[in-house]
Protein backbone atom coordinates (compact mmCIF):
# COMPACT_ATOMS: atom_id res chain seq x y z
CA UNK A 1 0.00 0.00 0.00
CA UNK A 2 2.59 2.76 0.79
CA UNK A 3 4.37 1.63 -2.69
CA UNK A 4 0.85 2.19 -4.37
CA UNK A 5 0.74 5.52 -2.31
CA UNK A 6 3.66 7.02 -3.45
CA UNK A 7 3.44 6.12 -6.66
CA UNK A 8 0.10 7.84 -6.58
CA UNK A 9 1.13 10.99 -4.97
CA UNK A 10 4.20 10.64 -8.16
CA UNK A 11 1.42 10.96 -10.49
CA UNK A 12 -0.42 13.44 -8.53
CA UNK A 13 2.70 15.83 -8.48
CA UNK A 14 3.45 15.40 -11.60
CA UNK A 15 -0.77 16.05 -13.13
CA UNK A 16 -1.60 18.51 -11.25
CA UNK A 17 0.28 21.24 -11.56
CA UNK A 18 -0.20 21.23 -15.67
CA UNK A 19 -3.77 20.82 -14.98
CA UNK A 20 -3.76 23.78 -13.28
CA UNK A 21 -2.07 25.96 -15.33
CA UNK A 22 -4.13 24.48 -18.44
CA UNK A 23 -6.99 25.76 -16.61
CA UNK A 24 -5.92 28.85 -15.85
CA UNK A 25 -5.29 29.38 -19.93
CA UNK A 26 -8.35 28.30 -20.15
CA UNK A 27 -10.51 30.63 -18.41
CA UNK A 28 -8.08 33.77 -19.34
CA UNK A 29 -8.94 32.35 -23.16
CA UNK A 30 -12.81 31.48 -22.15
CA UNK A 31 -13.05 35.33 -21.27
CA UNK A 32 -11.82 37.08 -23.47
CA UNK A 33 -13.76 35.06 -25.90
CA UNK A 34 -16.89 35.94 -24.09
CA UNK A 35 -16.52 39.63 -23.43
CA UNK A 36 -14.41 40.43 -27.08
CA UNK A 37 -16.35 38.11 -28.42
CA UNK A 38 -19.58 39.96 -28.25
CA UNK A 39 -18.46 43.56 -29.03
CA UNK A 40 -17.02 41.62 -32.23
CA UNK A 41 -20.38 40.08 -33.19
CA UNK A 42 -21.84 43.65 -32.71
CA UNK A 43 -19.75 45.42 -34.91
CA UNK A 44 -19.41 42.27 -37.34
CA UNK A 45 -21.30 40.46 -39.51
CA UNK A 46 -22.71 37.82 -38.21
CA UNK A 47 -20.76 35.66 -40.93
CA UNK A 48 -17.26 37.05 -40.66
CA UNK A 49 -17.16 36.12 -37.25
CA UNK A 50 -14.86 33.38 -36.62
CA UNK A 51 -14.29 31.50 -32.61
CA UNK A 52 -11.27 32.38 -31.43
CA UNK A 53 -11.34 36.42 -32.87
CA UNK A 54 -12.32 37.14 -29.24
CA UNK A 55 -8.67 35.99 -27.65
CA UNK A 56 -7.17 37.24 -30.74
CA UNK A 57 -8.31 40.78 -30.47
CA UNK A 58 -7.44 40.65 -26.66
CA UNK A 59 -3.60 39.69 -27.58
CA UNK A 60 -3.79 42.88 -30.12
CA UNK A 61 -5.50 45.09 -27.52
CA UNK A 62 -2.32 44.53 -25.05
CA UNK A 63 0.20 44.60 -27.52
CA UNK A 64 -0.65 47.88 -28.78
CA UNK A 65 -1.64 49.01 -25.51
CA UNK A 66 2.30 48.55 -24.38
CA UNK A 67 3.51 50.50 -28.05
CA UNK A 68 1.06 53.34 -26.84
CA UNK A 69 2.35 53.62 -23.50
CA UNK A 70 5.60 54.56 -25.20
CA UNK A 71 4.40 57.49 -26.45
CA UNK A 72 4.94 60.66 -23.75
CA UNK A 73 0.73 61.83 -24.44
CA UNK A 74 -0.64 58.24 -23.49
CA UNK A 75 1.60 57.85 -20.53
CA UNK A 76 0.84 61.14 -19.23
CA UNK A 77 -2.83 60.44 -19.53
CA UNK A 78 -2.62 56.92 -18.27
CA UNK A 79 -0.84 58.40 -15.25
CA UNK A 80 -3.71 61.39 -14.74
CA UNK A 81 -6.13 58.04 -14.67
CA UNK A 82 -4.26 55.90 -12.57
CA UNK A 83 -3.83 59.18 -9.71
CA UNK A 84 -7.65 59.04 -9.90
CA UNK A 85 -8.14 55.47 -8.77
CA UNK A 86 -5.24 56.28 -6.08
CA UNK A 87 -7.64 58.76 -4.56
CA UNK A 88 -10.42 55.80 -4.16
CA UNK A 89 -11.24 54.51 -1.03
CA UNK A 90 -10.50 50.97 -1.41
CA UNK A 91 -10.00 50.88 -4.85
CA UNK A 92 -6.80 52.44 -4.81
CA UNK A 93 -5.57 49.64 -2.07
CA UNK A 94 -6.86 46.74 -4.34
CA UNK A 95 -5.28 48.18 -7.82
CA UNK A 96 -1.96 49.28 -5.99
CA UNK A 97 -1.53 46.27 -4.34
CA UNK A 98 -2.25 44.29 -7.72
CA UNK A 99 -0.16 46.49 -9.64
CA UNK A 100 2.62 46.92 -7.44
CA UNK A 101 3.05 43.13 -7.28
CA UNK A 102 2.97 42.53 -11.06
CA UNK A 103 5.34 45.17 -11.11
CA UNK A 104 7.90 43.26 -8.71
CA UNK A 105 6.95 39.85 -10.85
CA UNK A 106 8.25 41.37 -14.00
CA UNK A 107 11.01 43.18 -12.53
CA UNK A 108 12.53 39.95 -10.42
CA UNK A 109 13.79 38.11 -13.53
CA UNK A 110 16.09 40.93 -14.49
CA UNK A 111 19.73 40.61 -13.96
CA UNK A 112 19.86 44.35 -13.64
CA UNK A 113 20.02 46.43 -10.67
CA UNK A 114 16.59 46.70 -10.52
CA UNK A 115 16.06 43.04 -10.11
CA UNK A 116 15.60 41.46 -6.83
CA UNK A 117 18.55 39.70 -5.31
CA UNK A 118 17.31 36.09 -3.35
CA UNK A 119 19.08 36.17 0.43
CA UNK A 120 18.71 34.13 3.44
CA UNK A 121 18.16 35.43 7.03
CA UNK A 122 19.31 34.11 10.07
CA UNK A 123 16.74 33.87 12.61
CA UNK A 124 17.57 35.17 16.10
CA UNK A 125 20.58 33.18 18.00
CA UNK A 126 19.87 29.85 16.19
CA UNK A 127 21.13 27.91 13.16
CA UNK A 128 17.85 28.47 11.49
CA UNK A 129 17.46 30.93 8.40
CA UNK A 130 14.23 32.19 6.27
CA UNK A 131 14.38 32.40 2.58
CA UNK A 132 13.53 36.09 0.78
CA UNK A 133 13.78 38.80 -1.92
CA UNK A 134 15.27 42.10 -1.46
CA UNK A 135 12.45 44.50 -2.79
CA UNK A 136 13.54 47.72 -1.99
CA UNK A 137 17.40 49.01 -1.55
CA UNK A 138 16.71 52.86 -1.54
CA UNK A 139 13.65 54.12 1.25
CA UNK A 140 14.10 57.50 -0.21
CA UNK A 141 10.77 59.45 -0.48
CA UNK A 142 9.23 57.59 2.07
CA UNK A 143 8.00 58.94 5.47
CA UNK A 144 10.96 58.97 8.17
CA UNK A 145 11.65 56.06 10.40
CA UNK A 146 10.95 53.58 7.61
CA UNK A 147 14.15 52.51 7.06
CA UNK A 148 18.24 53.83 6.21
CA UNK A 149 21.07 53.56 4.19
CA UNK A 150 22.06 50.62 5.92
CA UNK A 151 18.65 48.91 5.51
CA UNK A 152 16.73 46.69 2.53
CA UNK A 153 13.17 45.87 2.76
CA UNK A 154 12.85 41.52 2.54
CA UNK A 155 10.11 39.68 0.91
CA UNK A 156 9.19 36.39 2.65
CA UNK A 157 6.64 34.47 1.04
CA UNK A 158 4.58 32.14 2.65
CA UNK A 159 4.58 27.92 1.33
CA UNK A 160 1.38 27.18 -0.59
CA UNK A 161 -0.32 30.18 -0.30
CA UNK A 162 -0.13 33.60 -1.92
CA UNK A 163 1.01 35.85 1.31
CA UNK A 164 4.09 36.91 3.09
CA UNK A 165 5.93 39.02 5.04
CA UNK A 166 8.12 42.27 4.09
CA UNK A 167 10.45 42.91 6.69
CA UNK A 168 13.22 45.72 6.92
CA UNK A 169 16.82 44.51 8.04
CA UNK A 170 20.03 45.98 8.05
CA UNK A 171 22.24 44.39 4.76
CA UNK A 172 24.55 42.82 7.42
CA UNK A 173 21.90 40.30 8.43
CA UNK A 174 21.53 39.00 4.80
CA UNK A 175 23.44 36.43 2.84
CA UNK A 176 22.76 36.29 -0.65
CA UNK A 177 22.09 33.48 -2.32
CA UNK A 178 23.40 32.37 -5.78
CA UNK A 179 19.87 31.58 -7.04
CA UNK A 180 17.60 33.45 -9.57
CA UNK A 181 14.01 35.04 -7.86
CA UNK A 182 12.27 32.29 -9.81
CA UNK A 183 13.88 29.51 -8.41
CA UNK A 184 13.56 31.16 -5.03
CA UNK A 185 9.80 31.21 -5.53
CA UNK A 186 9.63 27.98 -6.75
CA UNK A 187 11.34 26.50 -3.64
CA UNK A 188 9.55 28.64 -1.20
CA UNK A 189 5.86 28.44 -2.53
CA UNK A 190 6.34 24.50 -2.57
CA UNK A 191 7.89 24.39 0.66
CA UNK A 192 11.61 23.05 -0.82
CA UNK A 193 9.44 19.83 -2.26
CA UNK A 194 10.04 21.16 -6.13
CA UNK A 195 13.48 22.96 -7.03
CA UNK A 196 15.38 22.53 -10.40
CA UNK A 197 19.19 21.57 -10.45
CA UNK A 198 20.92 24.68 -11.32
CA UNK A 199 24.43 25.20 -12.35
CA UNK A 200 26.00 28.05 -9.81
CA UNK A 201 28.13 29.40 -13.26
CA UNK A 202 24.95 29.71 -14.84
CA UNK A 203 23.41 32.08 -12.28
CA UNK A 204 26.00 33.59 -10.78
CA UNK A 205 25.66 36.90 -13.02
CA UNK A 206 22.30 37.26 -11.71
CA UNK A 207 24.00 37.45 -7.89
CA UNK A 208 23.74 41.40 -7.18
CA UNK A 209 25.72 43.66 -4.21
CA UNK A 210 22.96 44.68 -1.45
Amino acid sequence: MKRLNRTFLTGLAAILPVTATIYVLYRLVLTAETFLGKGLRLLLPAHFYLPGMGVLAGLIIVFFTGLLLHAWMVRTLFEWGEGLLYKIPFVKSVYGAFRDFLKFVSESGESSGRGSQVVMIKIGNSEMEMMGLVTRRDFTGLPAGIGSGEHVAVYLPMSYQLGGHTVILPKSCLRPVEVSPEEAMRFILTAGMMARPHSPKENASKIMRI
